[in-house]
């Protein structure tokens, strides 16, 4: 038995399958899902992919003492190299990265992501921590990965309060859907079996836009063995309230 499927793991393994065998993969603080997303892929069908992190660890492992923290030195374990996070911006620029894993709190229909205010620029009701690492690998890595954890009209907004950045974002995983750049736009690609049509666009802030209904492909029992073998702790669950968390 390997118990009730979520939207998390509906979210964590849709990620996983978006990464390639051979690709190089990288992601920042606070992501546990895509941390664990990594691990699966490389577990499951992506045995070559470079997984790289904040921490600077090559291919490194989550150890068990890794309770919360994608920017531990936890990380190290098992790593096969450093490389500090200074050299993963040149290697974006210069065309070598593939995957960036990268978030927000707002994303408009244009593909604008907000990671600097909510409000006015100049007297905002919220300072956040900024651009950081987006601002560069939004642009230049070939397939940036949004997530998040809350799909609502306050994070997918019809304009942006301010625009840190905007690129070429590959896909949105979200916990009711996910979303595709197509011709400038945000385009649905697949709802997830835990939600519907009506409520990915009642919680959207803008009309969406879609070619077919179609339906996330469901984890697999294989997929799910693994993800309790990758993840027994349930790191990925870290980012989610338990009001939001539904079950197939």
């Amino acid at each position: 038995m390997v118990g009730k499927i979520t939207n998390v793991d509906i979210m964590t393994v849709a990620i996983s399958r978006l990464l390639q065998d051979g690709e190089t993969v990288f992601h920042g603080v606070s992501s546990p899902l895509p941390m664990v997303a990594i691990q699966l892929a490389k577990k499951m069908h992506a045995k070559n992919l470079v997984y790289l992190n904040i921490p600077g660890g090559t291919n490194g492992q989550m150890s068990k003492q890794n309770k919360t923290s994608t920017a531990s030195h936890d990380l190290h374990y098992m790593m096969s190299s450093y490389v500090p996070l200074t050299e993963i911006f040149d290697l974006s620029q210069r065309g070598k990265l593939d995957v960036a894993f990268l978030s927000g709190v707002q994303f408009d229909r244009y593909g604008h992501v907000n990671a600097s205010v909510i409000g006015d620029y100049h007297h905002p009701k919220v300072r956040l921590p900024g651009g950081a690492g987006s601002a560069v690998l939004i642009p230049t890595a070939k397939k940036p990965i949004i997530w998040r954890s809350k799909h609502d009209k306050r994070t997918f907004v019809e304009k942006c309060d301010f625009n840190t950045t905007k690129g070429n974002i590959y896909r949105y995983v979200t916990p009711l859907c996910v979303f595709k750049m197509e011709n400038g736009e945000v385009v649905l690609e697949s709802i997830h079996e835990t939600s519907s049509l009506e409520e990915v666009q009642n919680q959207t802030g803008f009309d969406i836009k879609y070619d077919q209904i179609r339906i996330t492909p469901s984890p697999t029992s294989n997929e799910i063995r693994m993800l309790l073998q990758v993840d027994p702790t349930r790191l990925r669950y870290l980012e989610f309230d338990q009001k939001d968390i539904k079950y197939i």
